[in-house]
């Protein structure tokens, strides 16, 4: 999850709307800039304005939109008069801050200001800068002026490259190449009118009221329409952010799912922030066409196969209401068909994200289980190990784990003492098969590799009827992408330092099953879990090598291959893989959650259906 947003900036800088004073020629502003600065003098061939620092005075425009709510208040002002120069923007944002600018959209003006770099997030964060006009004055000249037309982003106008690789360093200083990179086309069109019309939705609308489209809609499509991420060398350049700048009062924003579209035209400026980057600034939104996939349902396990499934429950806590419990209950017992063993991703502990020292969890499981059965399941079982307290990452004082559901009517679990938060799990000669020092047991729980992070959770289990085959499951929750550049940084490629530790927790856990293998090359493993990154990612090759493990999202057809909707890409963040002895594997990704507005987690729950 994209942690809660900030405030878009300090409130320092506080524009001065001062049109009457400069009618009365009491206020001024002398230029650094040599007579008849235009906008695309301001905005320059890169993405620094030559002018950055420097006042300039006079400047022609016309109003295209108005931010009249927030923090961060102002307007948009676009050159009508173009020049002939594909790499500099027309356009440029004129902050004022808390203050309402009074302005009206069509009204032709001068302005006056100092040029300025803000970067959304602040710079250590890696993000692209938006240049603007701090310090304004403004004079209106006439009001009720056409508009300058929207500049249509389509497969025709977003070039299929995306960023120029800078191996890593900043592309700040290079001209831009807006026919050659997608990231140069949209920092040349930044502030200008956009438009996308007849858009699929591929982000469900979110809590801060966004939702994600595409403007290359035949381009990595998903079996159920969103847009699939299946490389760091293509993050989908036709995804753009659609924000309203249209009074909710007059306009609700629309609660989209992946799946819909909004048909007709959606236009405005195209502005730019550290959430999700790239966004249309809508002043006419297109209306909402609802084609979302129902929900799914998986099919039920047979009586010889072992059902498995991962779940991300969300920062699960007794404290959430109780529909989300009933919610994630019929998910399980509906939609997952009541699997016979569940690996829970971010339980809480028993006093939720209140940090007073509580560890155990056992209210929280319970309630689950209460809501399970209440909606018709079976009445499961669960083991968890209680970590030490602030440990583990998450929300603070959350205290979240990793925990077994398993249902007794169907399989055993093999308890063995000695588990803790510290102690770790090995694996021994049980007379003469092979076993575990503890089950439930973390694995290496004092390493460096899982600080401020989840261990991983190995527990022993049986399907009732083939009690001497046994199965070996571990539950994981890898490390989050916390600190990483986002897709569109100013760096190229963007740096991934979240990358490092997950893939040291996946040499930990691969090392492990090896030594299960090495007892018996013919033991049952299954690793589940959230494990925060990509099936193409370092820490999954990591995971799987030695071709000790399979990743079962890589069986599936590649436009099924993702559990996750992260600022318009489907992704694979959420994990089932299996050892070699397990041939007979049926998988699925239930899609019931991420590609929706109302969602009980945002995580999609996999199931595996094994014959041990």
């Amino acid at each position: 999850m994209p942690p809660r947003r900030p405030l878009r900036r300090p409130v320092a800088l506080t524009a001065v709307a001062a049109c009457a004073a400069l009618a009365g020629g009491l206020l001024s502003v002398q230029s650094a800039s040599a007579a008849g600065t235009r906008i695309h003098d301001i905005q320059g061939r890169t993405r620094i304005s030559p002018l950055a620092g420097k006042q300039v005075g006079d400047v022609p425009g016309t109003v295209t939109a108005i931010r009249a709510f927030g923090s961060s208040r102002g307007f948009w002002v676009q050159d009508p008069h173009p020049d002939d120069d594909p790499a500099t923007s027309e356009a440029v944002f004129v902050f004022t801050g808390k203050e309402t600018p009074k302005v009206a959209v069509g009204d032709a003006l001068t302005f006056s200001g100092t040029v300025s770099e803000y970067y959304p997030g602040g710079k250590d964060a890696g993000g692209q800068s938006v240049t603007e006009i701090t310090s304004a004055t403004w004079k209106v000249t006439a009001s009720n002026q056409a508009l300058p037309a929207p500049v249509k982003l389509n497969a025709s106008s977003i070039p299929a490259t995306y960023a120029p690789d800078a191996g890593g360093r900043s592309i700040e200083s290079r001209t831009l190449r807006p026919t050659k990179y997608t990231l140069d086309r949209l920092e040349s069109l930044e502030g200008m009118r956009v438009s996308v019309v007849g858009a699929p939705v591929v982000g469900p609308t979110n809590t801060h009221n966004e939702l994600w489209v595409t403007a290359t809609p035949g381009h990595h499509r998903t079996a159920r329409g969103g847009t699939l991420y299946e490389s760091y060398a293509d993050p989908n350049g036709g995804r753009i952010k659609v924000q309203s700048l249209i009074p909710f009062s007059q306009r609700p924003f629309p609660v989209a799912n992946v799946g819909d579209r909004l048909s007709g035209t959606t236009a405005g400026p195209l502005d730019y922030d550290n959430f999700g980057g790239y966004t249309l600034q809508a002043t006419e939104l297109g209306t909402l066409a609802a084609h979302t996939p129902a929900p799914e349902v998986t099919r039920t396990q047979t009586a010889d196969e072992l059902a498995v499934a991962t779940y991300n429950v969300e920062n699960l806590a007794p404290d959430n209401p109780q529909t989300k419990f009933d919610r994630l209950a019929k998910g399980l017992v509906h939609n997952l068909a009541a699997p016979d063993v569940v690996a829970l991703e971010e339980v809480q502990d028993d006093s939720g994200a209140t940090d007073d020292g509580t560890v155990t969890a056992g209210t929280t499981l319970k309630k689950l289980t209460d809501a399970i059965k209440a909606a018709g399941g079976p009445a499961y079982a669960w083991r968890a190990i209680d970590p030490q307290n602030d440990q583990d990452g998450g929300q603070p004082g959350g205290n979240i784990r990793v925990a077994f559901l398993f249902n007794p009517q169907r399989v055993a679990f093999t308890d063995v003492k000695g588990g803790d938060a510290t102690t770790p799990v090995k694996v021994v000669d049980d007379h003469g098969r092979v076993g575990l020092s503890a089950s439930p047991g973390r694995i290496a729980p004092t390493d460096a590799a899982w600080k401020s992070s989840r261990k991983p959770l190995v527990g022993e289990f049986a399907l009732r009827g083939k009690p001497d085959r046994r199965v070996f499951v571990i539950a994981n929750h890898f490390n989050s992408k916390g600190g990483d550049q986002g897709l569109d940084s100013r760096f190229q490629p963007p740096a991934r330092t979240s990358e490092t530790q997950r893939t040291a927790q996946a040499k930990l856990v691969n090392t492990f099953v090896k030594e299960l293998l090495t007892k018996d090359p013919k033991a049952d493993v299954v690793v589940a879990g959230d494990l925060n990154d990509y099936q193409f990612s370092p820490a999954l090759k990591t995971l799987t090598s030695g071709g000790v493990l399979t990743d079962q999202v890589t069986k599936l057809p590649v436009a099924e291959r993702y559990s996750y909707v992260y600022q318009g890409n489907s992704q694979v963040l959420d994990h089932l893989l299996t050892s070699k002895a397990l041939t007979r594997a049926d998988y699925d990704v239930v899609h019931i959650n991420a590609e929706y507005a109302d969602q009980t987690s945002d995580h999609d729950p996999q199931v595996l259906r094994i014959k041990p």
